[in-house]
């Protein structure tokens, strides 16, 4: 193991990994042997610290000290019995016992035979290596530290645990009471300091409890009411508390802390009510200069004049402060009677109303230091709605201080009534509760009001309504007449049971039951006109406003179901008819609010007349043409429409673009590229080679030129815009096919926005294509912009191809939304036209229902085909003359 006192080279590697087991083992038998000792220190410590010496008598006490050294006595002779120093030899042995193999061992021992072996030699220097590789990568043991077995009771444990709970909740500085204690050391002093003291703050500032002791600047600046507690050890009178922060008429101490003062002296408590001096005189005593901070009121101001709210409520904001916080408010709302019209029926002296008390809304979470809160409370049924009132707003604070701001005198706003018959009612409503005295003046007026119903009620019910509280008033007078008072007034709740019956009739008269919708706009309207004569307030304006577009809403939702409902069974329009559109409508709506945002009521309310007038006319886009129609075939023929003129601006785009190439040729000067208005090279709404035609499918009969859309007056595209004479001065140039496609966009829009689809799968298609269509041609028009016509030409051919389909969609869908019995006698218009709206007999297509193919089989195999011819006819690659023979057979279509 050693060599001449040296230690073995060969556990030169392992000198760390031992001395750390070697340490280990120390700290195990120092706790296998020392545990009851250090367990008597700590539960002695905690004692003295917690200050149980000061609780008991001298001689439990001397008892007490005398067992605690007994036991500490026993317990470290116990230790010293115990303890045995770990030897090197004994951490080498745990040390090996710990690593597979034992390889310190190993390497320790000799070659025992075949010394002379070379081969035997061998092996064994081998066998060492490994050892010594082995042992190098050994790591200190464990100590084993788990004394369960020793002590069954965790009595060290609770020792523990007594002495932590000194630490935090006891003190060093008790220790010097221990003095006293000692005959004759009461004089002696202690070391330290024989004093201790708390700082408490009130609860509600949140500030901390300080520890005076630790307190070590000569100034304290202390919260208005923090307690000062102080304690004293030693002998009676070895210190003094000499105070100036009491107010002179609090010098006595609080109830609570009387007894604590009768007791030996020792014990202290001072409010702080002011700023002073705090010293203890004496040994080791300490002076401060305490600084008062004294608790301010709450502040409280009011943030602008109550507002109506989109809901019709009272919005009243204010701004609260304090120095710690604010724990409630309310605001007291009193009629100012001053400034109330005393006219009518508020001439009469009002009975006493108390006033109303209402508590202001404060932060849920947060600090309510400062903070900006809004009071709203609905008032619409209150007697004082929109009368002279004042607000007196207070808070109040945890120290009890309270505050008020300036009064405020505003009108108690609420929605007001502006039909002419619900505001007459709720203003009798108000002047009975306003006093008994006027119910016969109410009953006058409210037969004044029911005299002639035709002329003011819309409906039997309310009219009706009346004369049950008219009747109901009349009896109570009555009764009140036989009563000995003077005057005769009628019960408290006779006059509650008629406020509320005039309260619910007002908000019917106002608000109605009216299941027509024009009736339900017309009376949205009438509130609104009568808002902006009376001079009403933005809010309230805004929220008529608001009801009028709600009531314009359902109007139209109730038009488009009757023109859905009545189906192909249209008749003539009236001759001021008019159609609008959802972009229209809002479009007035929104100049009409424009003009009341702006003040402009005399024109704003002519505004309102006129979109009244044309509401009243107005229709949905249906189908007024010739003697009949549905919405379904009026969408096929306007979609229709919209495929002749895109493919007619596609051909014009395609001679430009020609002209580029060849500027010397006659701009479609031939035979071959005659449009169907005639006029050669005029590419007006190319379908087929046979100039002079009239119309698009069958709406030649009216005697009118097919090439409608060529008139730039309407806005769609056709006709040669480039000279205004009509003649044929020149193509049109990029700029004008621009405009023009852009017209025929805004035209696709509103055709979309009026299709009659479904909720099938149909509908959906439509609705797919033809958006397709309107970004194909979107992106026409900017490639026209641009100058970019082979992009235009290749955009307005997708367009075409999207239109094709929706219309092959569109037909589907009508079909599919067709009644059971249309189909019987005559069939449905929908069910007997073709894409482009037009008779399919007439054009020699039969019934697919008779067809050979099956049912529905001729339907597809025409599409199909019909699809072909028009992909075919709209490729630009193909010579003129092979378009041209498309054209001519799609016409058979």
């Amino acid at each position: 193991m050693a060599r001449h006192g040296k230690a073995d080279p060969r556990l030169h590697p392992l000198r760390w990994p031992l001395r750390l087991t070697q340490a280990g083992m120390l700290c195990e038998r120092a706790l296998r042997a020392f545990w009851p000792l250090a367990s008597v220190v700590m539960a002695a410590i905690a004692a003295l610290m917690l200050g149980l010496h000061d609780l008991v008598a001298p001689v439990l006490f001397w008892i007490a000290v005398v067992l605690s050294a007994g036991a500490a006595l026993g317990a470290l002779a116990f230790g010293l019995w115990r303890f045995r120093w770990p030897h090197r030899n004994e951490a080498l042995a745990r040390l090996d016992a710990n690593l597979p193999g034992r390889p310190v061992s190993a390497l320790l021992d000799t070659q025992a035979i075949g010394q002379d072996d070379a081969g035997a030699t061998a092996l064994w220097q081998a066998h060492q290596a490994r050892m010594a590789q082995a042992a190098a990568a050994a790591k200190p043991a464990a100590p084993n530290l788990r004394i369960a077995a020793a002590d069954p009771f965790a009595l060290r444990y609770v020792a523990l645990i007594a002495l932590v709970i000194a630490l935090i909740f006891g003190s060093l500085w008790r220790v010097g009471s221990l003095t006293a204690m000692v005959p004759g050391g009461g004089d002696l002093g202690a070391t330290g300091p024989s004093w201790e003291g708390w700082i408490e703050p009130p609860r509600y500032t949140g500030l901390p409890v300080l520890y005076l002791n630790d307190q070590t600047a000569e100034r304290l600046e202390l919260a208005e009411g923090s307690r000062i507690t102080l304690r004293f050890y030693g002998s009676e009178g070895a210190l003094q508390l000499k105070q100036s922060l009491a107010a002179p008429d609090a010098e006595a101490l609080p109830a609570e802390t009387a007894a604590e003062e009768t007791v030996g002296r020792m014990d202290h408590a001072v409010m702080v009510q002011r700023s002073g001096q705090l010293e203890i005189q004496g040994r080791g005593g300490r002076s401060w200069t305490v600084a008062m901070l004294p608790d301010q009121p709450p502040q409280i101001a009011i943030m602008g004049l109550p507002e109506l709210t989109e809901e019709g409520a009272l919005s009243l904001r204010f701004l609260a402060q304090d120095d710690y916080g604010v724990t409630s408010g309310k605001v007291r709302i009193a009629l100012d009677l001053l400034a109330v019209p005393r006219h009518h029926g508020l001439a009469a002296d009002p009975e006493k109303t108390e006033d109303l008390v209402l508590d202001l809304p404060l932060p849920v979470s947060g600090s309510r230091q400062t903070f900006e809160e809004v009071l709203i409370e609905d008032f619409a049924a209150h007697p004082w709605a929109n009368l002279p009132v004042t607000f007196h707003l207070s808070l109040q604070d945890a120290a009890g201080q309270s505050s008020q701001s300036a009064v405020l005198g505003a009108p108690l706003v609420a929605p007001r009534f502006f039909d002419p018959l619900a505001a007459a009612v709720a203003e009798q409503r108000r002047d009975l509760l306003w006093a008994r005295a006027n119910t016969r003046r109410v009953t006058q007026l409210l037969r004044a009001l029911s005299h002639r119903p035709q002329t003011l009620f819309r409906a039997a019910g309310n009219y009706l309504q009346m004369r049950a509280i008219l009747r109901r008033l009349e009896a109570a007078m009555q009764r009140a007449a036989l009563t000995a008072a003077k005057p005769p007034l009628i019960r408290t709740d006779e006059r509650d049971e008629a406020a509320a019956a005039l309260w619910a009739l007002a908000q019917s008269l106002e608000e109605g039951d009216i299941g027509d919708a024009l009736a339900r706009m017309q009376q949205a309207k009438e509130r609104l006109s009568q808002a902006m004569r009376d001079g009403a307030s933005d809010e309230e304006i805004a929220q008529l406003m608001q009801k009028l577009r709600e009531a314009t809403q359902d109007y139209m939702r109730q038009l488009q179901r009757q023109a859905q409902r009545d189906g192909g069974a249209g008749g003539e329009s009236p001759e001021n008819a008019i159609t609008l559109s959802q972009q229209d409508l809002q479009a007035m709506m929104d100049r009409i609010q424009e003009l009341m945002e702006q003040g402009r009521m005399a024109e704003a309310e002519q505004a309102l007349e006129e979109f009244q007038r044309m509401m009243e006319n107005m229709r949905m886009s249906q189908n007024q043409q010739g003697q009949g129609g549905s919405d379904g075939q009026q969408a096929m023929e306007d979609l229709g429409e919209t495929l002749q003129q895109q493919q007619g601006l596609s051909d014009q785009a395609f001679r430009n673009l020609q002209e580029q190439f060849n500027p010397n040729a006659q701009t479609g000067e031939s035979q071959q590229n005659e449009g169907r208005s005639g006029g050669q090279g005029r590419g007006q709404q190319h379908q087929g080679g046979q100039g002079g035609e009239t119309g698009a499918g069958q709406q030649g009969q009216d005697g009118q030129s097919g090439d409608r859309a060529g008139q730039n007056g309407s806005g769609q595209a056709g006709g040669d815009s480039s000279d205004p004479s009509g003649g044929q001065a020149g193509s049109p140039s990029a700029d004008s096919l621009a405009a023009q496609q852009r017209a025929l966009r805004e035209a696709l829009r509103r055709q979309q926005e009026g299709l009659p689809l479904g909720q099938g799968s149909d509908g959906a298609a439509t609705a797919e294509a033809l958006d397709r269509a309107g970004r194909a041609m979107d992106g026409a028009e900017e490639a026209l912009r641009r100058g970019e016509l082979a992009e235009a030409i290749d955009q307005q051919s997708e367009a075409m191809e999207a239109l094709r389909e929706g219309l092959r969609a569109l037909g589907e869908a009508l079909a599919e939304n067709q009644q059971p019995g249309q189909g019987q006698g005559a069939a449905s218009p929908s069910a007997q036209a073709d894409p482009l709206g037009r008779d399919r007999n007439g054009s020699g297509l039969g019934d697919e229902r008779n067809s050979e193919f099956g049912e529905g089989s001729g339907h597809r195999r025409a599409w199909d085909l019909l699809k072909e011819l028009r992909r075919r006819a709209g490729e630009m690659e193909r010579s003129e003359e092979e378009r041209n023979y498309f054209e001519r057979l799609l016409e058979q279509f």
